[in-house]
């Protein structure tokens, strides 16, 4: 119980870390705090607001591992380094996929309430 204590207290010293330091994680909870109200709006059904909820818990789900990556990356060198900016390309192309999988839930969930 006690190691499930510290690892609770360690993840929430990331998210503050993260929310301090990183705007786009400060933006994606915002979308957030409005998405959770306005999935409730869209739809009844209780499986597609879990998605349109989780989309977004997602997006900052890759937030927290691309900014650590690129924190780390950071910490070993501020040079410019190839392989790095590989890395930390792959980072931002993950976060480009789960906004895109995010956005076209969000436009689906959209037009199925317009049409009802």
């Amino acid at each position: 119980m006690k190691r499930l204590w510290q690892a609770t207290i360690n993840s929430w010293h990331g998210l503050v870390a993260i929310a301090r330091s990183e705007r786009a994680f400060r933006e994606e909870l915002a979308l957030l705090v409005i998405g959770i109200p306005l999935a409730f709006l869209l739809t009844a059904d209780a499986g597609m607001r879990f998605a349109l909820i989780g989309s977004l818990v997602f997006i900052m789900i890759i937030e927290l591992l691309n900014t650590a990556l690129e924190k780390l990356s950071d910490r070993l060198t501020l040079d410019i380094d190839p392989a790095i900016k590989s890395v930390k390309d792959m980072g931002s192309a993950a976060i480009l996929l789960s906004l895109l999988l995010a956005g076209a839930l969000w436009i689906g969930a959209a037009v199925a309430w317009l049409k009802s």
